[in-house]
């Protein structure tokens, strides 16, 4: 068996239940599926991250985010009224650097590697091992009428701790006029209802009364303190079961 999808012109997935099909298509710079059904399960597809069980029940959007994963495209998260919010690409690291110029952006958060090319590098790395294992991780945040990358944003998981962290930071020329609300906000919702979260945490240090502002807009509550880094931060949670 083989099926051709089309996303696009150019846009093709295959899918298929025969090795040998399976690897001349990846030969040729194919993307393509296998397929596991009750007569080949003992097939093996090198190589492969995605496989596809019950094909009649899966559905076109679940196979045009396996495409563009093997494609190495981005994956479109959400939209809000003026902002869409995808996974970041190794395009977006120069606007990344733009931002980061602004002190203001670095005084309460870690900043990018001083050598670009180790950015890239840590940027390629975090795509493939963040978004290809988790799904979610950081993402890029972009005005949609101008398509210009104004922040990052996302939900992520750190190292120490049993909560998903909520982390955010829009440029300095869209502060104040609530874009950071409006995404965080999306953000909560998409962790809910996407992710099945049940409650997440953020790190605000002290001095950061913005951050603060904001996470309590949102409906974060104080849970306590915690030391990252040498530095006391205050340890925010906030409940997605009620809403």
């Amino acid at each position: 068996m083989l099926k051709e999808i089309r996303f696009g012109q150019e846009e093709i997935l295959y899918i298929t239940d025969q090795e040998e099909t399976y690897a001349a298509l990846r030969k040729e710079g194919r993307y393509v599926l296998p397929y596991y059904h009750e007569g080949n399960r003992g097939a093996v597809f090198p190589g492969a991250i995605y496989a596809v069980e019950c094909l009649e029940e899966v559905e076109e959007a679940s196979l045009e985010m396996a495409y563009r994963r093997l494609a190495g495209l981005p994956w479109e998260i959400l939209q809000t009224e003026r902002c869409v919010i995808r996974e970041t690409t190794v395009e977006d690291v120069d606007s990344f650097y733009r931002l980061y110029e602004e002190t203001s952006i670095t005084e309460y958060m870690e900043p990018l590697f001083e050598d670009r090319d180790e950015e890239i590098a840590y940027t390629k790395n975090y795509i493939e091992k963040v978004y290809g294992f988790y799904g979610y991780g950081m993402w890029t945040v972009l005005e949609k009428n101008s398509g210009e990358v104004i922040g990052r944003a996302g939900i992520t998981w750190r190292e120490g701790y049993e909560l998903p962290e909520l982390g955010f930071v829009i440029g300095v020329p869209w502060q104040r006029q609530g874009y950071a609300f409006e995404v965080c906000a999306a953000i909560l919702a998409y962790a809910k209802t996407e992710l099945l979260m049940e409650q997440v945490q953020a790190l605000v240090q002290p001095g950061n009364t913005n951050s603060l502002r904001l996470c309590e807009k949102l409906g974060f509550t104080l849970a306590g303190e915690t030391i990252l880094d040498g530095e006391k931060h205050l340890l925010l949670t906030k409940s997605l079961q009620r809403e």
